[in-house]
């Protein structure tokens, strides 16, 4: 498979408790920061996943759980988040995703 083939992830989260100025706004907000930012940067095959009203403590949420699944399969190039606190604030965690685990499925 190409890479230009390879899906981009657009990854939206927000728990509740981050919900300040309302759920559907800041996710909104976070979709379409992220595909102007893929457009602008020439990242096709996007696929939105969302997690609204999850915490960011651990893995276990929809979307990711969905994006793993795809990244296993060798069907991600790209996973673009807003911000890495949006994919996980334990950063040790994130750091094992984002150094070790997807590189080896790249």
């Amino acid at each position: 498979m190409l890479d230009q083939q390879k899906i981009t992830i657009l990854y939206c989260r927000l728990s509740n408790e981050d919900a300040q100025e309302g759920e559907s706004n800041s996710i909104a907000n976070q979709r379409a920061f992220l595909t102007r930012y893929a457009h602008d940067h020439g990242y096709t095959n996007l696929k939105i996943l969302v997690d609204d009203g999850y915490t960011e403590t651990n893995f276990n949420r929809p979307g990711v759980q969905e994006g793993f699944a795809l990244v296993k399969q060798g069907l991600v190039g790209c996973w673009l988040v807003k911000d890495l606190s949006c994919f996980g604030r334990d950063y040790l965690t994130v750091g094992q995703y984002t150094d070790i685990i997807f590189p080896s499925y790249a």
